[in-house]
């Protein structure tokens, strides 16, 4: 599958151009995900981090239902 694949990118003019962007956007999402996780505040981590353990209603203000 991958021979046929790089065979036809092969036989585009104008082809190595688009790897090498597909590289760069992959690279630059993975480093400004890294930067934007390091800079977050361990207060926004912690509160995140207990949103499943929260009781839904309490994050829906609604009136609780019994």
């Amino acid at each position: 599958m991958f021979k046929f694949i790089k065979q036809y990118t092969e036989t585009l003019t104008g082809a190595e151009f688009y790897p090498v962007f597909s590289l760069l956007v992959f690279f630059l999402f993975f480093v400004a995900l890294l930067i934007y996780v390091f800079s977050m505040r361990k207060q926004d981590i912690n509160t995140m981090a207990n949103i499943p353990l929260n009781d839904e209603t309490e994050n829906l203000n609604l009136p609780n239902k019994v």
